[in-house]
């Protein structure tokens, strides 16, 4: 009878060892809450351009209708980061209403400049927002799955968007070489920003 309980008490020491050395490297929480932060401060921030372009366009001309429909696809985005703020528990950027600003003025302003300064600002921004996305899914580990999924199905929208403004000659855009680049730092900048404050 002792030697039984022997091997119960051994067995069950091994299922233990076994399910600790399974365990999967897991994401690190303040790469996670800088990821989701980050996300949905650009994600915001890009339906705000949005916005300031329609605003200027309308929505019911050839234009808007093509804004209108990657402004559809920026709101699906933002909603899905507006429940993983409320999931994994992480504070959204305090720069909201700054990028809230932000946004719409480059929208417009770009709006304001003509069809392909506007197309020009979204090959700018959704560049740089792609290339940001794929860093992303490397620093996400496997406890992460669906988030990676989900990064992966939003940069593959943000390049359709770049090619859209591509199709719409953007880089006929006066001043394209010089506007894009001074975009691209701004964006770069608010993404290093939002991580952290």
């Amino acid at each position: 009878m002792i030697q039984k309980k022997k091997k119960i008490i051994k067995k069950k020491s091994v299922k233990k060892k076994k399910s600790s050395s399974s365990n999967k490297p897991s994401t690190d929480k303040n790469i996670l809450d800088e990821i989701i932060r980050v996300d949905h401060a650009g994600e915001y921030g890009a339906t705000r351009i949005y916005d300031g372009q329609i605003a200027i366009f309308g929505k019911d001309s050839k234009i808007g209708k093509t804004i209108q429909h990657m402004a559809d696809q920026e709101q699906e985005h933002i909603e899905k980061f507006n429940e993983l703020l409320v999931e994994k528990r992480v504070r959204p950027t305090a720069l909201l209403p700054l990028w809230n600003v932000a946004g719409f003025a480059l929208g417009a302003g770009t709006a304001l400049m003509g069809e392909k300064a506007a197309m020009a600002c979204t090959v700018a921004v959704e560049k740089v927002i792609g290339e940001h996305y794929r860093e992303q899914q490397n620093l996400l580990e496997e406890d992460e799955k669906d988030l990676k999924k989900t990064i992966a199905k939003f940069e593959k929208d943000e390049l359709e968007h770049h090619d859209i403004g591509l199709e719409h000659d953007a880089e006929n855009a006066p001043g394209y070489k010089i506007m894009t680049k001074v975009i691209e730092i701004g964006c770069k900048t608010a993404i290093a920003i939002s991580k952290k404050i």
